[in-house]
C-alpha cells in the first residue's frame, strides 16, 4: 500500500513538473532538481536507516551472547563457591578435631608429669 502511494505521488509530481515546464522551462528545471534532490535525500535516509537497523541488530545479538556468557560464568563461579565452602567445612572440622586431640594429649602429658613430680617428691621425702 505504501509503495502504491509513493508511486502515485511520484506520478503526480512528474505531471506537475511537466505542466510547469510547458509554461516556464526554468521553473520546470528547478522543480526537476528539487525532485532529484528529494529522491537522493530519501535514498540516503533509507540507507542510513538500514545501516542503523543492521548495526542495532548486531549489537543486540552481541549483548545476548554476552548475557549468556555471563550467566555461564556465574553458574561456574557458584559451583566453585560451593566446592570451596565444602572444603572449608572439611578443613574446619579437621582443625577442630586436631585441636581437641592436641588438647587431650597436652592434658594427659600434664597429668603424667604431675603424677611423676608427685611420685618423685614423695620419693625425695622418704629418702631424706
Amino acid at each position: 500500500r505504501r509503495q502504491r502511494q509513493m508511486c502515485i505521488r511520484d506520478r503526480l509530481f512528474d505531471e506537475i513538473i511537466r505542466q510547469v515546464t510547458i509554461n516556464c522551462p526554468e521553473r520546470g528545471l528547478l522543480l526537476l532538481r528539487c525532485r532529484d534532490d528529494i529522491k537522493m535525500t530519501i535514498a540516503a535516509y533509507q540507507t542510513l536507516y538500514q545501516g542503523s537497523v543492521i548495526f542495532a541488530t548486531k549489537k543486540q545479538v552481541e549483548a545476548e551472547e554476552g548475557i549468556r556468557a555471563m550467566e555461564a560464568k556465574i553458574e561456574e563461579l557458584e559451583r566453585t563457591k560451593k566446592v570451596l565452602q565444602n572444603k572449608k567445612i572439611i578443613l574446619t572440622n579437621r582443625m577442630d578435631a586436631l585441636t581437641k586431640s592436641q588438647a587431650e594429649i597436652l592434658a594427659l602429658e600434664t597429668q603424667k608429669r604431675t603424677s611423676e613430680m608427685t611420685f618423685l617428691n614423695n620419693q625425695n621425702k622418704h629418702l631424706s
